[in-house]
């Protein structure tokens, strides 16, 4: 009698594939329609991003530090969906020494980077949120001009390194990454953002050039910090959430090193620039 071979598994690009068939429409509706789709949006990747942050941060116990690091990031989100981002930022200014301070009188070990959440994550999420619908009309275009340039980051930088190589980027953080991939990405975010701004009829979209390579410099050095984040804890993935892409955090870590860039580009310099 055969013995019936044994079953195999799903590769990890058919797996990365499924998932973000499955997952991309409803994040992309959720985008697209904002008010409380998009705010429920945030508000669920706060939670589930936090929690990665945790077992990244402090992963000797995980259920005392997320709980209050949950109250202090619970907040920032709340307060920039009620009361706006600047509200918001000025919350995360002062929740930071707190959960420090919170995390030091219950001794844990790992406490400022337990404290770093807050800006890690809030101050990311809240950039987004501001971006999409504290901007108006313009709010749509302005967001997907950061998705797609972080997005053909991580294209370019990919096809770049694997064709041409080269020195290496930071060989003890992420031994793959390569200049010649940062360089890559740039020119693939520059291309990107300068097509979103052109399709969205903005004022100088020439602009959008020189701003979506300063997004790639950013995506890049988020995902540089996550890869470090993961390493110093011998994590291959910030989480196992999405098949094939890991946690959250592995699929974001771009956006929120970039999130704040463009949020206080656009915010400080916008109207100066009229670029949009």
């Amino acid at each position: 009698m055969s013995v019936p071979p044994p079953k195999k598994r799903p590769s990890d690009l058919a797996l990365r594939a499924i998932s973000a068939v499955l997952l991309g429409p409803p994040v992309l509706a959720a985008v697209w329609l904002g008010g409380i789709a998009f705010d429920l949006l945030i508000a669920l990747i706060a939670v589930l991003g936090l929690r990665e942050w945790v077992r990244l941060a402090e992963p000797g116990q995980q259920r005392l530090p997320f709980s209050i690091s949950l109250v202090a990031v619970a907040a920032v989100v709340a307060t920039d969906l009620f009361s706006g981002a600047h509200a918001a930022v000025l919350l995360a200014l002062g929740a930071t020494p707190a959960l420090y301070l919170a995390a030091h009188a219950t001794r844990m070990k790992h406490r400022l980077l337990l404290a770093a959440g807050v800006p890690y994550i809030a101050l990311s999420l809240v950039s987004l949120d501001w971006l999409r619908t504290e901007n108006g009309a313009a709010g749509l275009s302005l967001f997907l001009f950061l998705l797609l340039s972080i997005w053909a980051t991580d294209i370019g930088a990919y096809a770049a390194g694997r064709t041409i190589g080269g020195p290496k980027l930071a060989p003890r953080i992420s031994p793959k990454k390569t200049w010649a991939g940062l360089i890559g990405g740039m020119v693939s975010a520059a291309l990107a953002g300068f097509a979103v701004a052109s399709w969205a009829g903005a004022e100088k979209p020439w602009l959008a050039l020189i701003i979506g390579a300063l997004l790639a410099v950013a995506g890049q050095a988020g995902d540089l910090f996550e890869s470090h984040m993961k390493r110093r804890v011998d994590m291959k993935d910030s989480g196992r959430l999405i098949p094939g892409h890991g946690g959250i955090l592995d699929r974001i870590d771009g956006l929120i090193f970039a999130a704040p860039l463009f949020a206080l580009i656009h915010g400080l310099a916008g109207e100066w620039l009229q670029w949009w």
